[in-house]
């Protein structure tokens, strides 16, 4: 039996064409994943992501634990602060890619993928110290992603709350009185898209009437409901990285590209001592942009090939860019300027051709 987010009413009455994913039956598309992706990039989507999953940790040791358990340093956070990193295990394969929140000193919001939910929540666990607690809250909140150019101004329509002056990466917790009544708010100016925009954390129950809020807000906007489809194509054409594609355990974040998230200086953490033997010697591979020079599309799981069709490495995630027009694709090569300098021209096998691509550095749209 799938789970339901509380906004399954609303997808049926919008006639999304529903799928399962994570366990979860969620909307793919609603018009279409390429109106709904363009939407996105011209005025503003509404996406329902309740089924991603949060974990609340709490206690006099919450920041050093939070701080072991994760690439990226917490030490840096502030209140009301948030930040995009990586959770390791001791070989320094990703677990999963996440987002942290600092509520107050002794209480933090860990926002995970929702296939790795109760993976995530059993590794936490398992590395728990005394004075830390760990509350998986999945199912008690819902998550609201509100993105493009127009998502704050239909925000601002709904609260008379500064959404505006968010900085990236910060939220606010407002209360009641000052969004909707709703008790457990959250406003996130964080987002999967690469577009401006707002995530809305709030109790499960409030969900469908927040929901409608945005909706009727950005009527006027050109608001339209989004889907898991579109969803995709856009963190594609931003470069994003999704768990199961371009992350895995067999993954570590120096291949990612997500050196930028791992604080090897900030002191010990899980799997610190393995990637520092990555990083020394050099990760083998290395994940590339790729664009199209000639028609198809690439898929996940496709090889990548030499100009002359000799295999090398292997396509993570690829689809046609709506705003381009053509195909792009993540893919993992080996690490070598041979291969990874931009503008070099690789090959992708599809069906039975050799099909020539560029190699380009993400994000795509930009």
């Amino acid at each position: 039996m799938l789970s339901r987010t509380s906004l399954f009413d609303q997808h049926e009455a919008l006639g999304a064409r529903m799928m399962e994913f994570a366990g979860f039956n969620m909307p793919v598309q609603y018009s279409g994943i390429v109106d709904e992706h363009m939407a996105v990039r011209q005025t503003a989507g509404l996406f329902d992501v309740s089924h991603m999953g949060e974990i609340f940790v709490r206690g006099p040791q919450a920041g050093a634990y939070v701080q072991r358990l994760i690439t990226n340093d917490a030490g840096r956070l502030q209140d009301g602060h948030a930040l995009y990193t990586v959770m390791c295990n001791e070989q320094g394969g990703i677990l999963d890619d996440l987002v942290v929140y600092r509520l107050k000193a002794d209480a933090y919001l860990l926002v995970v993928n929702a296939a790795n939910i109760e993976k995530d929540y059993a590794w936490m666990c398992a590395h728990k110290p005394t004075g830390a607690e760990v509350y998986n809250v999945s199912d008690l909140m819902a998550l609201l992603a509100l993105q493009g150019p127009q998502s704050l101004e239909i925000a601002a329509r709904i609260t008379d709350l500064p959404v505006h002056e968010i900085p990236f990466y910060r939220f606010l917790q407002p209360a009641p009185s000052r969004f909707m009544g709703f008790d457990k708010v959250m406003l996130s100016r964080t987002g999967y898209t690469g577009e401006i925009g707002l995530e809305l954390y709030c109790e499960t129950k409030n969900a469908p009437a927040l929901w409608d809020a945005i909706m009727n807000a950005g009527q006027s906007l050109g608001l339209k409901p989004a889907g898991l489809g579109a969803r995709d194509t856009l963190r594609l054409e931003a470069g994003y990285c999704l768990y199961g594609h371009e992350l895995t355990e067999a993954t570590n974040p120096y291949e990612a590209r997500l050196g930028w998230v791992t604080k090897l200086d900030k002191g010990d953490f899980l799997g610190r001592e393995a990637l520092a033997t990555i990083k020394a010697a050099k990760p083998e591979r290395m994940l590339v942009g790729l664009v199209m020079q000639e028609r198809g599309i690439p898929r996940a799981g496709y090889s990548v090939t030499t100009e002359s069709g000799e295999a090398i490495g292997v396509v993570t995630s690829g689809s046609q860019s709506p705003v381009l027009g053509t195909g792009i694709a993540l893919a993992y090569v080996p690490n070598s300027k041979y291969f990874t300098a931009s503008d070099r021209i690789l090959g992708i096998q599809i069906r039975s051709k050799v099909v020539l691509a560029k190699v380009v550095r993400p994000p795509f749209h930009a």
